[in-house]
């Protein structure tokens, strides 16, 4: 791995453990065992880190909302999306965690949040269409685009949610509470499910349950 991709991934790392304001760029060379100016060689400053990772969460939406085509709708593409989520929630935890903070300090990131947020929320608004028009949901045409945007609410802040709900650090967050976090949506989703559908959902949802033990 090159120093730079590795650079990256060590402050993902650590921003995820300890939270972002906690690590600075020379905990990041110290833990990586190079010098502050090797990694300034590669990076200008913790938010030129930060908008690197970034891309890696740009690329991981793109990838992994995108409506399905010419498949069957069962548990194992519902678990695709779920699974997505989920790897959202736990990868870029500390982002979720600091969100407000983060853009506030960086315009140009700021605006490639909000960007990234509007292509999800239509890719997510595509996804709910393909389970409504194939009789997995039965939503109001009008309502889809305000229940995929109730969904995203919900992930983007249920991080925040926790740590305000236990007054506790980033480091509290386990993969467990996150399980906890998309059984909530599958909440969501089995208000709206069609009597042909409900138990694909159940066993959507024992399968998270599962994953919690």
């Amino acid at each position: 791995m090159k120093t730079r991709d590795k650079i990256v991934q060590a402050s993902l790392e650590l921003f995820n453990e300890h939270g972002e304001r906690a690590i600075t760029t020379n905990h990041i060379a110290a833990h990586l065992n190079i010098s502050p100016g090797n990694l300034y060689y590669h990076f200008r400053n913790k938010e030129d880190i930060i908008r690197s990772i970034f891309s890696l969460y740009e690329q991981h939406l793109e990838s992994g909302f995108q409506p399905y085509v010419d498949k069957e709708v069962d548990v194992d593409l519902l678990v695709g999306y779920f699974d997505a989520m989920f790897y959202t929630l736990w990868q870029f935890r500390f982002m979720y965690a600091n969100l407000a903070d983060i853009l506030s300090r960086d315009e140009t990131l700021k605006n490639r949040y909000l960007k990234a947020q509007q292509d999800v929320l239509a890719r997510s608004t595509g996804v709910l269409e393909k389970l409504n028009q194939d009789g997995f949901l039965a939503v109001n045409e009008a309502d889809l685009k305000p229940l995929a945007d109730t969904i995203k609410m919900l992930v983007s802040f249920w991080i925040s949610y926790k740590l305000t709900q236990t007054q506790s650090n980033i480091g509290s967050i386990t993969k467990e509470s996150l399980y906890e976090g998309l059984l909530r949506v599958i909440m969501l989703f089995k208000s709206y499910a069609t009597a042909s559908s409900q138990a694909t959902f159940l066993r959507l949802e024992q399968h998270y349950r599962s994953q919690m033990v």
